[in-house]
């Protein structure tokens, strides 16, 4: 099968349960796609770990979800060394975080403490146990969820964190006729346990190499390195966002093109990313926590910065 069809039959997979929501599925496969992990957020109820366990369904591979609560503790996470005493030694047993697709829900409500025990295994894909690094599977996908920052015990994720997630994703509400669609999909028994799996982790592997071929002009680069050059130095803006902002930007993009079957990156796939991949890295002067003043500033760049004619 070809890469582009594989990516598109990935997300038709996920939006036989997520229904409605095309645009966040897309989102969130290209950046899964591109090589990096997703941050689901909104309000309760609003479909974000049904976004995020249709997806590890259709992705297949090894699966593990993490409940975060404030009592949470990073060894229950990433694993720890247990004493044997049949052997006089310990041994190191595995957490959660050693599978292909690990689900941490509701990430915010665990302390900052554990979550930070999350940034080795999401930027070098292993975690060091007692000074002994373990590597984790090939591929390694987080996707985790978390509720708005106003809602009751929740911690703010940390900048460094939220550098590591490639996109944050909204599913947003469902008009009535989705709802309606949902509510007789439930009732007729369909749920996101019956879905199957369309790819195996080997193929997701093989599609991030491909989406890695996606031609990238020098324009289209030079294009996203000014959206966040200009990002960083908006009046508005304390922490603008990284390098990893930009390279997870321009990967973004290659994916994106891949889902469409284009064989190169045009000026408006880096444009129709740059909210969703920069806007939850930046911190603004009189930050809030409400997230609506970062989008605003991410749009207002994408406005004025020249985009070149064409990506070919």
């Amino acid at each position: 099968m070809a890469a582009t069809d594989q990516a598109c039959a990935l997300v038709d997979a996920v939006e036989q349960v997520v229904l409605g929501r095309r645009g966040a599925v897309e989102l969130t496969v290209a950046a899964v796609i591109s090589g990096g992990h997703v941050l689901i957020e909104d309000v309760p109820g609003s479909g974000k770990t049904t976004l995020a366990r249709a997806l590890a369904n259709a992705l297949g591979g090894t699966f593990r979800r993490v409940q975060a609560t404030a009592d949470l503790m990073p060894a229950d996470i990433t694993g720890s060394s247990v004493w044997e005493p049949a052997h006089g030694s310990f041994t190191f047993v595995p957490g959660p975080v050693f599978a292909n697709v690990v689900l941490v829900d509701e990430l915010n409500r665990a302390s900052p403490r554990t979550q930070s025990a999350l940034l080795e295994a999401m930027d070098e894909g292993a975690v060091t146990i007692d000074g002994v690094r373990h590597v984790l599977p090939e591929p390694f996908v987080l996707l985790a969820t978390q509720n708005p920052f106003e809602q009751w015990g929740t911690y703010p994720l940390p900048e460094g964190q939220l550098d590591r997630f490639t996109a944050l994703v909204h599913p947003g509400l469902n008009d009535e006729d989705v709802e309606r669609q949902i509510v007789r999909a439930q009732l007729a028994g369909s749920t996101v346990d019956s879905l199957q799996p369309v790819m195996s982790p080997a193929d997701l592997v093989a599609l991030r190499r491909a989406s890695r071929q996606v031609h990238v002009a020098e324009s289209v680069l030079g294009y996203a390195v000014s959206l966040t050059a200009r990002v960083r130095e908006h009046p508005q803006v304390a922490i603008g966002a990284s390098t990893r902002a930009t390279i997870a930007l321009v990967r973004a993009a290659q994916a994106r093109t891949l889902l469409v079957g284009r064989p190169h990156v045009l000026p408006d796939d880096i444009k129709a990313l740059a909210v969703p991949v920069l806007a939850h890295r930046i911190v603004l002067s009189a930050d809030t926590g409400d997230r609506t003043a970062a989008v605003e500033v991410i749009a207002e760049v994408t406005r004025t910065v020249p985009a070149p004619l064409s990506g070919a």
